[in-house]
């Protein structure tokens, strides 16, 4: 019997906590064993208790529903007791039963035997699965945390950059001030779910700024509640920096940078700094600029179109 074995980084969460998170019922085994996960794969078991470990996973969590019960009921208590106790030898993470299913005694004894932890849930196998996939990717995603300041503006993710006192909370105060939404200043936590980038603030930040001559201030119980939001994905970077008389910066919008965060390149602007410059407002045109773009709106290529018409016009 070839049972595959992989490699990877785990998390290690206890069986009370995954329980209480997942809304789990604990069978067997205690609340203090630790759950060890490292894959947001989910498995049923149905070719295992047949006796087929080709292509065994054993760093999944195991869910079996009805149709694996009514198989194994169908086996004589031998043949059954060697198919649960095969499967409860491999290194599984944990067993989950679905549908509030009654465990057959072996699968207990089995799993006592081995030390091995068997939870239940009221869902039904498909809700369960789509459930724990949410949490695993969720648990498991990639992430990073990042110097920088995370707002929505206009529903538009805007990732504010830049070196340390350039203004990026002043920009940020200002754009909550006409009504935006503050996600995380100072420190930016990003996960990657999914090939996509979503950002908070560490818990112990969350909804504060920080203020160069006035200190910590709550965002929240300044401008309320709307004022702030947990999560929001990242759409759009923009690094704000010292105006240099000796660069050349884009005017046209065509230079079409980019900004690679946990292996994913987000679009990104580069907005000069220099007296007089209203930054609140360049972002919000960047963010719309940006919602343009998405809807497949490209100011460039219509300025482009109507050059050329007009030149062709006059050839005319």
């Amino acid at each position: 019997m070839t049972k595959i074995q992989y490699d990877a980084e785990e998390i290690e969460v206890s069986a009370e906590a995954f329980a209480s998170k997942l809304d789990l019922e604990i069978l067997q085994g205690t609340g203090e064993q630790m759950v060890a996960l490292s894959t947001v794969n989910v498995n049923r078991p149905g070719m295992q208790l047949a006796g087929f470990y080709g292509h065994f996973v054993a760093e999944r969590i195991q869910v079996i529903g009805e149709m694996e019960i009514e198989y194994l009921r169908g086996l004589t208590q031998t043949r059954r007791t060697k198919a649960i106790n095969e499967l409860m030898e491999c290194d599984i993470p944990c067993l989950i039963l679905s549908t509030s299913i009654e465990p057959l005694p072996e699968i207990l004894k089995c799993a006592k035997k081995h030390k091995r932890i068997v939870l239940r849930s009221k869902l039904n196998t498909t809700q369960l699965i789509n459930k724990l996939v949410i949490y695993l990717n969720d648990l498991l995603a990639p992430q990073k945390t990042i110097h920088g300041v995370l707002i929505d503006i206009y529903g538009v993710g805007v990732l504010i950059v830049g070196r340390s006192s350039v203004g990026k909370s002043e920009t940020a105060l200002a754009l909550v001030q006409r009504n935006h939404r503050l996600v995380a200043d100072d420190a930016v936590s990003i996960k990657r779910v999914n090939g996509i980038l979503i950002g908070s603030a560490p818990s112990v930040i969350r909804n504060f700024m920080e203020v160069r001559g006035i200190g910590i201030i709550d965002i929240s119980s300044m401008y309320g509640a709307g004022s702030v939001r947990l999560t929001k994905k990242i759409d759009l970077v923009v690094e704000l920096e010292e105006w240099d008389d000796k660069k050349e910066y884009d005017r046209l919008g065509g230079d079409n940078k980019t900004h690679t965060i946990l292996d994913v390149e987000v679009s990104k602007h580069i907005i000069p700094i220099k007296p007089g410059r209203s930054l609140a407002s360049i972002l919000e045109v960047a963010a719309r600029n940006y919602s343009l773009k998405v809807m497949g709106y490209d100011t460039l290529k219509e300025l482009n179109d109507r050059m050329a018409a007009n030149t062709r016009n006059s050839d005319n």
